[in-house]
């Protein structure tokens, strides 16, 4: 097992790794929307969160030496499923030809507050 980090996304803020690569499967772990720069807040809008927390994600599958295209699974935790809809848009703006298999989960709160947390599983080709 390896451990990935960059600069590129937020420090962890607890006892975990930004991802794991296993063989050739990376888990990444939950991405909030924190400027990794600043590890703040970007916003508390939900399109300005999602795209950063999707920002986050990709940075660190690229700091794998993968690309989104590599990318088998997505979860997503909310804390309000009425911005679904806002969500998915965002979303499909990173993930527009490739699909990767999907959850949604509506939570009663996330760490620092956020409304959103995106983890990714994804697979060297």
């Amino acid at each position: 097992m390896k451990a990935i980090q960059t600069p590129h996304a937020p420090e962890a803020i607890g006892p975990y790794s930004q991802a794991i690569f296993s063989g050739d499967t990376l888990y990444i772990s939950g991405q909030i929307p924190f400027d990794p720069k600043t590890m703040t807040l970007v916003s508390q809008d939900i399109v300005e969160q999602t795209k950063q927390s999707l920002e986050n994600v990709k940075a660190v599958v690229e700091a794998a030496g993968l690309t989104l295209e590599n990318v088998v699974k997505v979860g997503i935790f909310i804390t309000d499923m009425d911005e679904f809809v806002k969500i998915n848009e965002v979303y499909a703006q990173y993930f527009m030809n490739h699909k990767p298999a999907r959850s949604t989960v509506e939570v009663s709160r996330l760490p620092r507050d956020v409304k959103i947390e995106i983890e990714a599983i994804a697979i060297k080709k």
